[in-house]
């Protein structure tokens, strides 16, 4: 599967608001959002221009695409599977998503961005209950724990005292001595810390 490599501020850019693509550096002053927040190639407008409806469901459905790190096909796939399931089918899109194990392990201060937690997990150093995984794109499930490899754990150490003081979403349980996290519930959308609106994505799949 391919991967996008083009620079990640200019998609914060590009969406108006932060999408926390680069780890630490999004909550330092050297983010580019706070400095220009214009769309890249544009120039800083004095009036908002109107956006049509087309364009309004385009933006959300790239942003989410963009924060999750997910390509098209494999997004669409999303859509899908979260019409097949009952109750609102954007809430089921974003619970989908969350329960992402690149996502989970982001969650979970494992990792400081997504792209790091990809990185790590396609590199062996996590195990899923008990088990060597290093897929990315496994939905992990209620009561699923992911643990740091024995002889993987020097290396991690560091990036866990730096993301000691992230907020800890409630669904998940962490023991850092042990170096490992549980699901203990499914994802709280409440604590996805975007403005997200679903329904628009669902729309924009539905024309």
């Amino acid at each position: 599967m391919g991967r996008d490599t083009g620079p990640k501020c200019k998609k914060c850019r590009r969406e108006g608001e932060k999408l926390f693509l680069k780890g630490e550096r999004c909550y330092t002053q050297s983010c580019p959002m706070s400095r220009r927040s214009s769309p890249p190639g544009e120039r800083p407008r004095k009036h908002r221009t109107r956006r049509s409806q087309y364009l309004l469901h385009l933006r959300e459905k790239q942003k989410v695409r963009r924060i999750y790190g997910v390509r098209e096909r494999q997004f669409r796939n999303y859509v899908m599977q979260a019409k097949q399931q009952k109750g609102v089918t954007g809430d089921a899109l974003l619970t989908l998503l969350e329960r992402r194990f690149d996502n989970v392990l982001y969650r979970a201060g494992f990792a400081a961005s997504r792209d790091q937690a990809r990185q790590f997990i396609t590199h062996g150093h996590f195990q899923l209950n008990g088990r060597p995984s290093n897929i990315p794109s496994i939905l992990l499930s209620e009561g699923d724990t992911v643990e740091v490899k024995e002889g993987r754990r020097a290396r991690l150490k560091a990036i866990l005292e730096t993301n000691k003081g992230r907020e800890l979403p409630r669904w998940l349980e962490k023991n850092l001595d042990a170096m490992k996290f549980q699901a203990i519930a499914l994802p709280n959308l409440e604590e996805t810390g975007y403005s997200i609106a679903a329904n628009l994505i669902v729309e924009y799949y539905s024309r």
